[in-house]
């Protein structure tokens, strides 16, 4: 049974409904039936409008085979979103509001915001820049609090109270139903705006943050790293996902690297200014040297700046690009697992562990700040369960079991 990963989003200011799947051309042509329809490049996925009839209809019209996850429950969202923002909220905090609460409606996106919160807003942004914060911060920063201020309508977002702030995010996890990332990332951007630009100190001191599921992370084995590779035929394509494999390189990593980072006489790849501002070396791989000369010697015109140089010459590669290859690749060497880009530097990670390397080596290598982000991978190296008998197999040696 093949599953269709639906999920409710607002997607450029409108209500909408995701659907992730493996391609297929039978689903393709359901979704593209249906009103409204458009398949986004930015989240490389489906998407179509929240309509809840439309959505039912396709639910219960899916080809042969296939059947419907919800990441988030759709209809609940597509009811609440709809509803009366004051007998919503009733619902959620059960018990009446205060006059002074009232005006924290439902986010709707045509809510405009008033001069007071635009200030805001920028006040924000300037404060994250000055801090230095990344460019993905920023941007995750400004959409989460973008969305907060939505819903204030010509209320300041500076007279908003930490008891009102606990309702809204009371709102978010019980009618929205947003993972915990999401939460984690609203009330980080609220936090900031709260405590760095308005410093207000221990100003959500009485908001919990939610638990966040344990993930352990997704690995690819040997043999299926072989398969990855050998799919593709295109040399660029290859070098991508050698290189990040080989020294356990995010997608942002591999396209960022230069020319000039390229050491093949210290046999070493610098990483420049990598997640968390950190630089680091990483080993550079024989084999990868040889795949890298192999690819740059084909290369008409050669890159100039960038090791993998996107449509505009001097430009490096997006990331997105990077991604949709590593789909690409997985898709033709027959691979089922749900799996990302990212997995490469999860299996090399966990690869180094299986041969006996130090965790420590591991920890340094990946660029972690914390040796308890590396310690996830001590939970699946194989190792450790191949010499773990079941239960069931000690049975069945000791003659006490037939089948």
């Amino acid at each position: 049974m093949k599953t269709i990963e639906a999920s409710y989003i607002i997607h450029r200011g409108q209500r909408r409904i995701k659907l992730q799947f493996e391609a297929d051309e039978q689903v393709n042509q359901c979704i593209k039936k249906m009103t409204g329809s458009r398949f986004s490049k930015t989240m490389w996925s489906w998407h179509v409008p929240c309509d809840k009839n439309a959505y039912l209809h396709f639910k219960n019209n899916l080809p042969k085979g296939w059947r419907i996850k919800e990441i988030k429950s759709i209809l609940n969202a597509i009811d609440s979103e709809t509803a009366e923002p004051a007998r919503v909220i009733k619902t959620i905090i059960k018990e009446e509001i205060p006059t002074a609460e009232k005006n924290l409606k439902v986010f709707h996106p045509s809510f405009a915001l008033n001069e007071a919160n635009k200030k805001a807003l920028q006040s924000l942004v300037t404060e994250l820049e000055l801090k230095s914060y990344s460019e993905s911060t920023i941007r995750t920063y400004k959409k989460e609090f973008s969305l907060f201020l939505a819903i204030l309508n010509q209320r300041e977002a500076k007279n908003i109270t930490a008891a009102e702030l606990k309702r809204y995010m009371h709102y978010c996890a019980l009618v929205l139903q947003l993972s915990e990332n999401s939460l984690h990332s609203r009330l980080n951007a609220l936090k900031f705006y709260y405590e760095q630009v308005l410093r207000k100190d221990k100003f959500f001191f009485e908001i919990p943050r939610p638990k966040k599921q344990f993930q352990l992370p997704k690995v690819l084995g040997e043999y299926e790293i072989g398969k990855l590779f050998t799919a593709l035929e295109n040399k660029k394509h290859k070098a991508i996902l050698f290189t990040a494999y080989s020294a356990g390189l995010r997608v942002s990593e591999v396209v960022g690297l230069r020319l000039k980072d390229i050491d093949s006489d210290r046999m070493q790849i610098f990483v420049f200014n990598s997640k968390g501002k950190k630089d680091r070396y990483v080993m550079l791989s024989p084999v990868l040297l040889d795949i890298l000369r192999n690819y740059l010697g084909s290369c008409r015109p050669r890159p100039r700046q960038y090791l993998f140089e996107g449509m505009e010459p001097g430009e490096p590669m997006s990331s997105r690009t990077a991604q949709s290859i590593f789909i690409e690749a997985k898709e033709k060497a027959g691979i089922k697992k749900d799996l990302s880009f990212h997995s490469l530097r999860h299996s090399f990670a966990t690869h180094l562990l299986e041969k006996g390397v130090d965790i420590k080596y591991i920890k340094d290598l990946l660029g972690h700040f914390s040796i308890n982000t590396t310690t996830r991978y001590l939970h699946v190296r194989r190792e450790n369960l191949v010499n773990i008998m079941s239960p069931l197999d000690d049975i069945f040696l000791k003659g006490k079991l037939q089948f």
